[in-house]
């Protein structure tokens, strides 16, 4: 929805992009309407009568989108509610971490509440929103290991049936994402349908074992949800050791993966050892946010589970698990600086190119360049957001003085 920060043509003057591969000090950005027009040394760019100019005086940073391919809510509110208001509001809250797109995730519930936010999130796709775009749905259970539940609802949990598979089908062109446990029965013929549909399928809250990880992948499973968490390692079997979810991930060049880099989930040394063995290039970070994310602490709720929010992560009411978190995508990549001591630039390829690359829009998405999505945003020194751009609308600002903060 166009506001009044709508302008057709904008000039990001004097700006250290990145585009994200690496950084380009001193750079200009030309956008014209829902995409970027130019890129090129500041003083080979220059503004036209009729564009605004926003100038980055050589410090403030330039990125691509940040891109959230597992996220459940925020600014409470929760995708399961199946209403156009609260997707509004998931949106709106993230955009002001700098995401500009997003997948709403729904979790394990009645099957007939999952179809119901499925809808709203069909309805609402099409459709022009204020914040970040909805790119389609994540359905993350009610398939899983009741071994490796994690907050997931156990009274709501299943088995993959052909009568279930149906009805998802029913909504393949919104469903961009199903995650499931392949070792459940039925789960194999679930997943090969949905990646015969163009739907990514990912391992998740499973309890497999690698030689069940190898037939997965066998059958279109080609990532792994928030690893590390709710997921099998090693273990003994009739005295011998096997493999798990964990080992398989990391070994395995077919899987991609994916890490909740809120400084909650993981600490840095486990992050470090899954980019170490995986690449940058194969790991994208997630904020696997709920209702709380830009909340005050206190108690909330996920998929009928209570949950309290305090030293600045969810967690079920008898802090048996973690419960989502409450970050949004900026966190994540201070996190990756700060604490894991990655370089900006491979920071923000984690929450922009490799999520693109692994949902298939990189040829559109999550690079500045020429011909991309006007999808972008602004940093400051301390990588705080001071700008989100969406398809060439400012949806958030924080930078312009007298502008006014959506």
């Amino acid at each position: 929805m166009k506001g009044r920060f709508e302008v057709r043509k904008i000039l990001f003057q004097n700006f250290r992009v990145l585009t994200p591969f690496r950084m380009l000090e001193n750079h200009s950005v030309v956008i014209e309407e829902n995409k970027i027009k130019a890129i090129g040394e500041k003083d080979k760019i220059e503004a036209e009568r009729d564009m605004e100019t926003i100038d980055g005086k050589g410090l403030l940073y330039l990125s691509p989108g940040f891109i959230d391919i597992h996220v459940h809510g925020g600014g409470g509110a929760d995708c399961l509610e199946g209403t156009r208001e609260a997707l509004e509001a998931m949106a709106r809250s993230h955009a002001r971490g700098g995401t500009t797109a997003f997948y709403p995730t729904v979790t394990t519930a009645p099957l007939e509440q999952i179809f119901q936010s499925l809808e709203a999130i069909r309805e609402i796709v099409s459709s022009p929103i204020e914040g970040a775009r909805i790119l389609g749905a994540h359905v993350e259970g009610p398939y899983f290991s009741p071994a490796q539940i994690g907050a997931q609802n156990p009274d709501f949990l299943r088995l993959p049936s052909r009568e279930d598979l149906e009805r998802f089908l029913s909504y393949r062109e919104v469903i961009k994402r199903i995650s499931l446990a392949p070792e459940l029965p039925g789960a194999l013929e679930f997943g090969r349908k949905m990646r015969e549909m163009g739907i990514m399928v990912a391992i998740g809250h499973s309890d497999a074992t690698y030689d069940e990880v190898l037939t997965a992948i066998e059958n279109g499973f080609s990532h792994v949800t928030h690893i590390y968490s709710a997921m099998s390692g090693v273990r003994r079997i009739n005295l011998y050791r096997v493999a798990g979810v964990i080992e398989s991930a990391l070994l395995r060049d077919e899987l991609t993966v994916e890490i909740i880099a809120d400084g909650k989930h993981l600490p840095s040394h486990l992050i470090q050892f899954v980019l170490k063995n995986k690449g940058v290039g194969q790991v994208c970070a997630v904020t696997d946010a709920m209702e709380a994310a830009g909340m005050p602490e206190g108690e909330y709720e996920i998929g009928g589970l209570e949950v309290v929010v305090e030293e600045g992560v969810a967690k079920l009411k008898d802090r048996s698990a973690f419960a989502g978190s409450v970050a949004t995508m900026d966190l994540l990549v201070r996190t990756l600086v700060y604490l894991v001591g990655l370089p900006l630039e491979e920071a923000v390829q984690l929450v922009s190119f490799n999520p693109a690359k692994f949902m298939g829009l990189d040829h559109c998405q999550g690079v500045v360049a020429p011909g991309k999505d006007a999808d972008l945003v602004v940093l400051d020194s301390n990588l705080e957001v001071k700008m989100t751009v969406v398809q060439g609308e400012i949806v958030y600002d924080n930078l312009r003085e007298g502008a006014v903060k959506k």
